[in-house]
């Protein structure tokens, strides 16, 4: 009879172990090879436009006002604010005021007839900032998003009180071959075609946009090494140890080319980490806000 117990008893154990492993993601192991949906923004968001150079730009706030200076999100290539739907309410339950953007053209913003470049985009930047009459923010920027930070940084560093780049570049031999046919990256590819048309003014202008934004890519970004030497911002230059797009030695070159940088690897997560693992991608988003 003792011995029957302790079998059902084990049995027992194991199931619930089994149970446990079934309402878990993707082991650690794996977390990398997924790409999770996109998260909303928070309930109650109200987002609003301002006129940028021809476009008009869309913003949101959350967490009021507080002495610490503003943390402004800057999301990826063909994405949106959507994509920090996870790091927003965390930001702010540590105090901060946050704001994100849609960068021009992309998500609820437009676009004018003007070819994109990174520079324009952190022109639409300062424009917002102007606006909102805020003199200095610290930038969390996401792939696209980063390498903006980067732009102003070298050309609006009075306006930077710090930069966190994930997943960015500084010049175009960064790109792995053949990124956009990895699994997870071509699920994104597939997957922001009918984001931009659930969000978008222009919700038929996929394939215009799309196309003026791979020519930008053709030839950027291309910061030299001696621009990179010239930053002053305080930078962090961070990525997914598994990043499908980003060569590990190009994030290297770059933190290492930066003066007083530090070089952070989010380990078991790739260019998708905000979703991959929210909980790790804001921890090192704090650490870098509570270093300044």
């Amino acid at each position: 009879m003792g011995a029957e117990t302790s079998l059902h008893g084990m049995n027992r154990t194991i199931a619930a172990l089994v149970l446990c492993a079934a309402a878990l993601p993707a082991s650690a192991a794996e977390v990398w090879q997924s790409l999770p949906p996109t998260p909303q923004l928070p309930r109650g968001t109200i987002g609003r436009h301002v006129a940028v150079g021809g476009a008009r730009i869309w913003y949101a706030q959350w967490g009021g006002r507080t002495e610490a200076i503003p943390v402004l999100l800057l999301h990826g290539g063909f994405a949106n604010s959507n994509y920090f739907g996870k790091l927003i309410p965390v930001l702010v339950d540590h105090g901060y005021r946050v704001i994100a953007m849609d960068s021009r053209g992309h998500g609820r913003s437009t676009r004018s007839d003007a070819p994109y470049s990174y520079h324009l985009m952190a022109e639409d930047v300062i424009g917002l900032l102007d606006t909102l009459t805020i003199a200095r923010v610290r930038v969390v920027g996401w792939s696209d998003g980063g390498i903006i930070g980067l732009d102003l940084a070298l050309n609006h560093p009075d306006r930077l009180a710090g930069l966190f780049a994930f997943g960015a570049s500084a010049d175009v031999s960064a790109g792995k071959e053949g990124f956009d046919k990895s699994p997870v990256f071509a699920a994104y590819l597939r997957r922001v075609p009918e984001e931009y048309r659930g969000l978008s003014p222009t919700p038929d202008q996929w394939d215009s946009f799309s196309a003026a934004i791979d020519k930008m890519w053709d030839t950027q970004p291309a910061f030299t090494a001696d621009q990179l030497r010239s930053l002053k911002v305080p930078t962090v230059v961070a990525d997914g140890e598994y990043d499908e797009a980003i060569r590990p030695e190009h994030t290297r070159y770059v933190a290492s080319s930066i003066p007083g940088a530090r070089l952070v690897i989010l380990p078991n997560v790739s260019h998708f980490a905000m979703l991959q693992n929210p909980q790790e991608f804001a921890a090192a988003v704090l650490e870098f806000l509570r270093e300044r």
